[in-house]
C-alpha cells in the first residue's frame, strides 16, 4: 500500500499542476497586450505542466529521478509564471499575484517533501527490481543505485535546450526592427537544439564515471551562459535579460554544483572485520 505521504504529494502535484493552468490563464486574461513574446511565454508555460504529469507518475513509480525533477520543474515554473505576471508596463493584477503566491507555496512544499520528509525519501530510494537474463533463464535483481547528484546534473542540463529557444523565438519575432542580428537569432536557434544533443551525450557517460564527460558538461554550461546572456541583452533588453536569462543561470549554477558534488561523493562508512 502506498504510504499516505506519498499519497498526499500526489494530491500536491496534482494540484500544483492545475494551479499552474489557473494561473496563466488568469494572466492571459488580464494581460494587456498578446504579442509574439508573449504568446511563446504563456505555449512554454502551458507545456511545463506535462512536466509535472511526468513526474506524478515518476513518485508513483518510486524512481529516483522524481527528486530532481520536481526540483527543477519548481524552479523554473515559478520562473516561467513569474515572467508572465510582471506586464511591461504597470503593475500586475492581483488575482495573478495571488495566484503565483500559491503557487509559490505549493511548489515549495512539494520541494521539501520531495527532500526532506523520510517516508518519502525511502519511497523513491526503493530501487525496481528489473528482468534479467542468465543461463538458469530469466531472473530479476534489484536495479543499483543511482548518484542522485548525477541524475540532478542530468535533468538539469537537458532544461538549458527549452531555456534557449523560447528568449530565442522571441527574438526572432522582432527582427524586423534588428536585420542584422538575423544570423545570430538563426544560430541561437541551432544552438538551441544542438545543446540538448551534447547534454544528452554528455550526461550519459557522465552516468557512466566518465571524468572527460564532467568536464565536457562543465564547459558546455559556460559556453551556454557566455552566449545567451549577451544576446539575451542586446535583443530582449534588461526585462528579457532577467526574464529568460534568470532561468538559465539557475539551471546552469544547479548543474555545475551538480557535478562538483557527483565528482565528490561522501565517504561511506565501512566495518572492519575486527570490530564486525
Amino acid at each position: 500500500m502506498t504510504p499516505r505521504p506519498v499519497r498526499v504529494l500526489t494530491a500536491l502535484l496534482i494540484a500544483t499542476a492545475a494551479a499552474t493552468v489557473v494561473v496563466e490563464v488568469l494572466n492571459f486574461w488580464y494581460a494587456p497586450d498578446h504579442g509574439v513574446s508573449f504568446a511563446v511565454r504563456t505555449a512554454w508555460a502551458l507545456a511545463r505542466t506535462l512536466g509535472w504529469l511526468v513526474l506524478i507518475s515518476q513518485v508513483r513509480r518510486a524512481r529516483a529521478t522524481a527528486k530532481p525533477l520536481g526540483l527543477i520543474l519548481g524552479m523554473t515554473t515559478l520562473f516561467a509564471v513569474g515572467r508572465l505576471i510582471v506586464p511591461s508596463a504597470g503593475r500586475p493584477p492581483l488575482p495573478g499575484l495571488i495566484g503565483f503566491g500559491v503557487l509559490t507555496l505549493l511548489c515549495l512544499t512539494v520541494v521539501v517533501l520531495l527532500y526532506r520528509h523520510p517516508t518519502v525519501d525511502a519511497h523513491l530510494t526503493h530501487q525496481p527490481r528489473r528482468p534479467v537474463l542468465t543461463r538458469d533463464g530469466l531472473s530479476f535483481r534489484e536495479a543499483p543505485p543511482g548518484d542522485p547528484w548525477v541524475l540532478t546534473a542530468r535533468l538539469a542540463s537537458f532544461s538549458f535546450s527549452p531555456l534557449m529557444l523560447v528568449p530565442a523565438l522571441i527574438a526572432a519575432g522582432t527582427l524586423r526592427h534588428h536585420l542584422e542580428w538575423t544570423l545570430a537569432v538563426i544560430f541561437w536557434i541551432l544552438a538551441g537544439i544542438a545543446v540538448s544533443y551534447v547534454a544528452l551525450m554528455s550526461a550519459f557517460f557522465v552516468g557512466r564515471g566518465s571524468h572527460r564527460a564532467r568536464m565536457t558538461l562543465t564547459w558546455v554550461t559556460l559556453l551556454v551562459l557566455a552566449f545567451h546572456l549577451p544576446l539575451c541583452l542586446i535583443l530582449l533588453g534588461l526585462d528579457g535579460l532577467i526574464r529568460d536569462g534568470s532561468p538559465l543561470v539557475v539551471a546552469a549554477g544547479l548543474t555545475l554544483y551538480a557535478l562538483r558534488r557527483s565528482a565528490h561523493p561522501p565517504a561511506r562508512a565501512t566495518t572492519s572485520p575486527a570490530s564486525a
